[in-house]
């Protein structure tokens, strides 16, 4: 079985799926693996060190699709709509994608790519299980965001995070508050907090409270329903619009005392809550800083723009999208080390077998023998349930 490593084509992407040290893991168990030339320059992997692991680097792009079995990438389909098209195209029936590939997001593409016959395991729908963390590329990547979103914020602030004393005075620390504390947000408390700040953090999930705390952080606590905020897999629940208007109310106070707000609430498939609004952005001091998390998926600042940093009433927001690819080095060591182990999961006798007993390989299963499989997203295409079209049958 050979299986393809290209370039990714998002615009500004300069993670690579697999870097040459998994090569090995891979030849181990029997693979072949074919690589797009260039395809891991963007994040220090040059070819040689692909060849050096046992790979082959084939003549261009089209030649790894021709002979890949699997394909295995960062960004596909639904998670790079723009460039998607081309990719799609080349695919044939037999072969499986493995990557992020936004199903819930934009599921009319694993559609499309059900009809190619192509298999697809879309790697968001990894369960929050014991199991599957060592393939969990969400998680992976968020810690990068949560790192770097902190990196930005700070050099962006018209001050420091650390207090100072010095001979010309006392410099108070930056006071920083982190909405959301799953990934991202502990890894953003945690940076914050080597970084001198003093910092505040929030979420909807009383659970978390101990996490953020660990890391030193003082919890803000709000008087708020939320003992059913957490769905299956440990994610955020969607809550009502009166939840987060009162939720806004409790926070504007917070925000306004902070020189810096990371927000990193999203729930999977759904648009972005929104937690800061104009007027909020108006009460905080000129200078802030919001760093939003969620910009891809609309942002949680109501005046966020998707990959812009713009100026409203003295506050810098910025929409951050994609932060790993701007680590790409370690990012992509994270990414390859969770996507070859999940591949290895799969992998019996040289080839890709689907356990249907196995929760990892059904749930993150969304296209099969020319069908769309996947629960959630037959619901969202408006098709019908596999298990009630079966008994009618």
């Amino acid at each position: 079985m050979k299986v393809g490593v290209v370039r990714e084509s998002f615009p500004g992407e300069r993670r690579v799926a697999v870097i040459p040290a998994s090569v090995a893991a891979l030849k181990k168990a029997g693979l072949d693996v074919v690589v797009e030339p260039g395809a891991g320059e963007a994040a220090g992997f040059d070819d040689d060190a692909y060849r050096q692991q046992g790979a082959t680097i084939v003549a261009s792009r089209q030649e790894v699709f021709d002979q890949a079995d699997v394909l295995l990438q960062i960004r596909a389909a639904g998670a790079n709509p723009d460039e998607a098209e081309r990719d799609v195209a080349a695919l044939r029936s037999g072969q499986t994608l493995i990557s992020l590939c936004n199903p819930l997001g934009q599921p009319e593409w694993m559609q499309k790519l059900a009809e190619r016959g192509v298999t697809v395991f879309a790697l968001e729908l990894l369960p929050r299980t014991t199991r599957a963390q060592s393939m969990d590329v969400l998680s992976s990547m968020a810690t990068v965001s949560g790192y770097k979103a902190v990196l930005l914020a700070a050099t962006t602030l018209p001050r420091m995070f650390p207090m100072l004393m010095t001979a010309a005075g006392t410099i108070t620390p930056a006071r920083v508050f982190v909405v959301g504390a799953g990934v991202a947000g502990l890894q953003a408390i945690a940076t914050a907090k080597r970084l001198g700040a003093v910092v505040r953090a929030y979420d909807i999930r009383p659970a978390a409270k101990e996490e953020a705390v660990s890391l030193g952080a003082k919890f803000v606590e709000l008087e708020l329903e939320t003992e059913d905020a957490e769905q299956k897999g440990g994610y955020a629940k969607e809550m009502g619009e009166d939840f987060y208007r009162r939720q806004r109310e409790l926070m504007a106070r917070v925000l306004a005392e902070s020189d810096v707000v990371i927000t990193t609430a999203s729930v999977p498939g759904k648009k972005a809550p929104v937690l800061i609004t104009r007027e909020m952005v108006e009460s905080m001091a000129a200078g802030s800083v919001i760093v939003d998390l969620a910009a891809e998926q609309g942002g949680n600042c109501e005046l966020t723009r998707p990959n812009e940093t713009i100026v409203e009433h003295g506050v810098t927001i910025l929409g951050a999208v994609n932060l790993p690819a701007t680590v790409p080095n370690h990012a992509s060591q994270m990414y390859s080390k969770n996507i070859t182990t999940f591949l290895l999961h799969l992998v019996q006798d040289g080839a890709v077998r689907i356990d249907e007993q196995d929760e990892i390989t059904i749930e993150t299963l969304v296209a099969r023998d020319g069908e769309v499989v996947n629960a959630r997203v037959r619901e969202m295409l408006g098709l019908e349930n596999l298990a009630e079209l079966g008994e009618a049958r």
